[in-house]
């Protein structure tokens, strides 16, 4: 049993903790439970655990406080539990660091897919040894880091599986469903302000204009991509957007077959700027 993941989950609430630890505990997972902040981040430096699950609302400080302080020392994944569901307040957590949220009352059956799914994110192997050149940022596949202008971006555990992701693709649009898929899992697949929170927090660390973005892309209502073209000074207007990753291999004879490429429908370019501008609401 040593060597099952560990969860501290944290709460005030006796019944929501027992419920916890019986569900996790079912699962195969062993858990520690704190009633309150100043317990759990002691506990959280004493037992190393591999996921903690934490209430906002907690009797000395607030949820947010704790993890702020947790993060201080370690960068282990975080679920918060919140008994609001407005979009603003799971943004808010997100953007505070969290990896993962979930409202109360919650399906038992949930918290385990969602303690899972972190636990994915976190343990996800590395496939490939290249580094990617975007302008001035660097992305190391194999070292997993980033640099800007020769700096290290510190990256949050999630905004770099994204990144790995786009950049393991560069220039190939990937879908929003697949993406979603492919960094949180199949569970998150249909949570498109969830995709947009983590691309706009992830430009603000790679752009030079957030609000404009160059590198990551949008196909507004289809995905994103990581545009590794050489600028040339032209307008980006005059540049096609590549079919999404899932439809290339479809090109053939009837592209070649096109008199006037101009004619093709390239207005979904915008849609960066309209997603970030959505994500910060």
């Amino acid at each position: 049993m040593a060597n099952e993941p560990l969860i501290v989950a944290v709460d005030d609430e006796p019944g929501i903790l027992r419920i916890i630890k019986l569900e996790l505990s079912t699962q195969g997972f062993r858990v520690e439970t704190a009633p309150n902040g100043e317990d759990a981040i002691n506990l959280v430096e004493k037992q190393r655990p591999d996921v903690v699950v934490l209430d906002v609302v907690l009797p000395d400080m607030s949820g947010l406080e704790v993890m702020r302080r947790v993060r201080e020392r370690t960068n282990i994944p975080i679920i918060l539990l919140t008994a609001r569901d407005r979009d603003e307040d799971k943004i808010r957590g997100l953007e505070f660091g969290a990896d993962d949220y979930l409202v109360k009352p919650f399906n038992p059956d949930e918290l385990s897919a969602r303690v899972r799914a972190v636990l994915r994110r976190n343990t996800a192997p590395v496939d490939t040894e290249r580094v990617i050149r975007v302008r001035n940022i660097e992305i190391d596949l194999g070292r997993r880091l980033a640099k800007k202008n020769g700096e290290l971006v510190r990256l949050t555990r999630t905004e770099w599986m994204l990144l790995h992701h786009l950049a393991s693709n560069a220039g190939k649009v990937i879908l929003n469903t697949e993406l979603l898929t492919k960094v949180w899992g199949p569970e998150y697949r249909n949570d498109l302000q969830y995709l947009r929170v983590w691309v706009s927090r992830l430009r603000a660390k790679l752009e030079p204009e957030p609000s404009n973005p160059t590198i990551i892309r949008t196909l507004q209502g289809i995905g994103y991509m990581l545009d590794a073209s050489t600028p040339t000074g032209d307008d980006d207007d005059d540049r096609r957007m590549p079919e999404p990753l899932g439809r290339q291999k479809r090109a053939d004879s009837h592209a070649m077959a096109a008199e006037d490429p101009a004619d093709d429908d390239d207005n979904d370019r915008d849609g960066s700027a309209h997603s970030m501008a959505r994500a910060s609401h």
